[in-house]
């Protein structure tokens, strides 16, 4: 029903504006009395089979919703009612901003992917440090942050530091996103000094509290095996607990989509089906050349319960969704999990 009746009329309408009423629809379900039973009958699957320890966390099943889709944190008590064992917040930035103009999000239909350069739009830590105060939902709940775009990056190491401080007593793990192509120039964030700096400033404060985060940075899909190799090495040097592979895509081959469309959308960082092959192989390459010595969390391209099952083959010890959530539908949760039953049998 979703694909034959629902995502046509969500498809007709400009993504970002159906993302915002999909949230307030989503809301008001959890107000009607009884709704929220029979979407947790109908998407969640409860086996203890699927917990799954990871970091020290115990996730009641190993499938998450990706950053970017609930940034501000207002629905992720309703998310739980999908399946999900964990949501990601954010990117979170210290200071609200609006982001980059619109129009900023395209559907690529022929390819089953998106492209954005949303730009961090979010409402600011102080504002979602709040709602997660206020949280019901007893999901693992990860804090994916970043920098302001107004901060320059030679000195955005502060920005970090506030999201983490202010973020560390409502979220069970931080995501450090250095690698989103949509903020201008990154090149200096993802230099192996800064980073290694940046990681291993947080990992020490973090080590002053009563409770300690784990701390995963995001990685682009587009780096060779150089660069992963250098990846590793930061890992390993800053102690942090692991990687999340991967973030968006600035390549544009072999896409079904027309030159000429693309020229159109312009510039932004593509998800969805485009990217599975290539986030697969990072995942596979880090696991093996790092002998499994640090966490994997797997994202991209997951549009089918095979896609995620290969990811976690792959060494991925987690899945997250996002664009394929959106164009398979809720089903996709449930489905993952119960494959990820039958594989374990």
């Amino acid at each position: 029903m979703y694909k034959r009746v629902i995502r046509p009329l969500l498809f007709s309408i400009d993504p970002e504006r159906i993302h915002h009423f999909t949230f307030k629809m989503i809301q008001l379900s959890a107000k009607i009395p009884g709704l929220s039973a029979i979407i947790r009958k109908k998407f969640s699957v409860n086996d203890p089979n699927l917990a799954k320890e990871v970091f020290g966390l115990k996730f009641k099943n190993p499938v998450g919703i990706a950053a970017g889709f609930d940034k501000n944190a207002l629905i992720i008590n309703e998310l739980e009612n999908f399946g999900f064992g964990f949501v990601e917040i954010g990117t979170v930035t210290p200071k609200p901003q609006i982001g980059n103009p619109k129009k900023r999000l395209f559907r690529l239909k022929k390819d089953q992917g998106l492209i954005n350069r949303m730009g961090f739009n979010n409402d600011g830590v102080d504002v979602i440090s709040k709602r997660l105060k206020n949280k019901s939902t007893k999901l693992i709940i990860g804090g994916n942050i970043g920098k302001n775009t107004a901060t320059p990056n030679d000195v955005s190491k502060p920005d970090f530091i506030e999201n983490f401080e202010k973020l560390h007593p409502y979220v069970d793990y931080f995501v450090v996103n250095v690698s989103c192509p949509n903020v201008g120039d990154t090149a200096k964030l993802q230099d192996r000094d800064f980073l290694v700096d940046l990681l291993s400033t947080l990992k020490s404060i973090n080590e002053t509290k009563t409770i300690q985060r784990p701390i995963l940075l995001k990685i682009a899909p587009d780096l060779n095996n150089g660069q992963l190799d250098e990846i590793i090495d930061i890992v390993f040097s800053s102690k942090i607990e692991g990687v999340i592979a991967s973030n968006t895509s600035v390549d544009r081959s072999e896409l079904i989509t027309s030159k000429s469309e693309l020229d159109a959308i312009g510039s932004g960082g593509l998800s969805g089906k485009p990217i599975g092959e290539k986030s697969t192989k990072v995942i596979r390459y880090l696991s093996e050349k790092s002998n499994k010595g640090f966490v994997i969390i797997g994202v991209g391209g997951i549009h089918s319960a095979d896609d995620a099952i290969e990811k976690l083959e792959a060494g991925a010890d987690l899945v997250q969704l996002y664009t394929g959530f959106i164009y398979e539908g809720p089903a996709l949760v449930r489905d993952i999990n119960k494959a990820i039953l039958k594989n374990r049998k």
